[in-house]
């Protein structure tokens, strides 16, 4: 059976252009990591023609085996951390001149902090270059340990996302290292104490579950508060990861998106081609105007 079966129409992308071939090549040489290009993102050709990227930290190698990405993987084992890597992506953002950094990292349950401690100081780092550029990050669940979460809190990133993947019921198959309620607590914890950081969350569609299974972790995100919700549809980006059940439709997609709103995020952003970084300045834009509306009717 193909990889993915046969894709749907609205799968189409344009090739990669000389501009986002350009920039590849340049990250490669300067050894800054992108989710983007580790995960085979479908949408790599179009971002990187517009300089936007996913910059990954804490290496290249996951502590973890969840059987969809396509991260190199080296589980129980001590990995290195190489102290340098934010200068780089600090010396890519500058030179770009970007004013939306995004920013992730594979999950290093071998360090105490989870890695935390890279994520403030690139923040810091960051904030050194321009005080106007502004920063989300996308975080592994740290094990969920309120310290960690508290270094995360005091970095100050204007959005904090830690994605749930895929529904309770699939995550002994799909994610087994993780823990459904220990990620929703990563979330409900970035709320504590009134910080007002935007937070954010994905799924991942296409493994099976049900439509009513969705809508329950939808409701459990905003028992949590989340802000942001972007769904997509899986692709497995290679023969080593668990291979597609099903197809969702745009229209599908749709009406997750109008569930979405009717529950109460602030946006919703829900597509085939959608990833948790997708349009992610776009809608930052969109929840802050929403909250200039809200305190002028108040």
């Amino acid at each position: 059976m193909p990889l993915n079966k046969r894709l749907p129409a609205w799968f189409r992308q344009a090739i990669p252009d000389d501009n986002a071939l350009k920039l590849m090549r340049r990250l490669s040489d300067m050894q800054v990591n992108t989710v983007c290009k580790e995960a085979k993102c479908p949408n790599i050709g179009s971002c990187f023609a517009q300089s936007r990227m996913t910059f990954m930290i804490l290496g290249n190698t996951c502590t973890r085996s969840c059987g969809f990405c396509n991260v190199n993987k080296a589980a129980g084992r001590k990995l290195s951390l190489d102290r340098r890597e934010t200068t780089r992506i600090c010396s890519v953002i500058k030179d770009l001149g970007l004013r939306y950094a995004v920013i992730t990292s594979v999950t290093r349950d071998d360090l105490d902090d989870g890695g935390a401690g890279q994520f403030a100081e690139l923040i810091k780092e960051i904030r050194g270059i321009s005080a106007d550029i502004r920063i989300e990050i996308l975080i592994p669940d740290l094990q969920a340990k309120p310290e960690s979460i508290k270094v995360i809190r005091g970095a100050g990133p204007d959005v904090v996302g830690h994605n749930l993947e895929t529904v309770p019921g699939l995550y002994p198959a799909l994610r087994p290292q993780a823990d459904y309620q220990r990620s929703l607590s990563v979330l409900r914890m970035l709320k504590d104490g009134g910080s007002g950081l935007i937070t954010k969350s994905s799924l991942m569609l296409g493994f099976g579950e049900t439509p009513a299974e969705v809508e329950r972790v939808m409701k459990d995100l905003r028992g949590v508060d989340c802000d942001i919700l972007t769904l997509g549809q899986y692709l497995a980006p290679s023969e080593g990861q668990v291979r597609v059940k099903e197809f969702i439709t745009p229209e599908q997609f749709k009406q997750f998106e109008i569930t979405g709103f009717s529950l109460g995020f602030k946006e919703v952003l829900a597509g085939p081609l959608v990833r948790s970084s997708f349009k992610a300045n776009e809608l930052q834009d969109r929840v802050l105007n929403r909250k200039k509306v809200d305190k002028c009717t108040i």
